[in-house]
Order: C-alpha cells, then structure tokens, then sequence
C-alpha cells in the first residue's frame, strides 16, 4: 500500500502546543461518504491519534463535554452517552457495549510544530463552499 509522500494531500488541522499530553482534543468537521460529522484528534503517550467522533455502539458523538473523550484516569477514550471504552493508541473496543465496534481513524501527521490530517477515499474535509441546499415549505 502507497502512502502519499509527507504534506501531499494534508490538511492543516492546529498548531501541535494545541494538542497537550492526555488533555483535551481538537475537534474538526468533516465529510464521511458525504455526510457531516466530526472528528477529534489528541496527544496520547506522545503520538498525536485521530478519529471519527462516532461511537461503535451507537453512531453518537461520544465528548462528554467539548473536546473532552479521556475517561477520569485519562486512560481509556470513553463514550458518554453508554460508557464504551476504546484503546486511545489504536480506537480498539476494550470494554462496555462496543462489541467489536473499533473507532474509524483518521491519518494524522505531525511536523514543524503543525499538526496534519489526510483525506481519504471516506473521509473528506468539509467543503466551505458547497451550495447550500433550499429549504422546503
């Protein structure tokens, strides 16, 4: 598998000071098969990790406040709405009512102090300037 050469195809998501050891996550919009939703990034043992903001056992936003996903030990990645807890290293379901629902991630570079993310072939940035549909009567 062919990985774009670094910066091909990045899009700028925050400057990496945003990003704090096990501290809160940027958040970001994007497009998955054409829908919105969101998706977060945070630092996790040095590495900065990044993935759709989609429970696997329910598709809800899984923050329990803004940008806050880190359960009370800043272990596990913790959905707020049924308590599903994910490996933040990897997004695997270690526990509650996941299953075998893994979180989607989304590729991310960190260089030069700037933190990147990748489209891919589902998961694209939101586009400023689509049209915006009429609403109906």
């Amino acid at each position: 598998m062919s990985h774009p050469a670094a910066g091909e195809g990045a899009q700028r998501l925050c400057d990496a000071r945003a990003l704090e050891e096990r501290g809160r996550a940027w958040v970001w919009d994007v497009l998955e098969l054409g829908r919105p939703l969101r998706a977060f990034a945070l630092r996790f043992d040095g590495r900065v990790r990044a993935y759709l903001n989609r429970c696997g056992h329910v598709p809800a936003e899984m923050d329990w406040q803004p940008g806050e996903f880190l359960d009370i030990d800043k272990r596990w990645i913790l959905c707020s709405i049924h308590g599903a807890a994910y490996e933040p290293a990897d997004g695997r379901c270690v526990g509650g009512p996941c299953g075998t629902g893994d979180l989607t991630a989304v590729r991310v570079e960190e260089r030069e102090g700037q933190v990147y993310w990748y489209p891919s072939r589902d998961i694209q940035p939101l586009r400023t300037d689509a049209p915006v549909p009429e609403s109906t009567p």
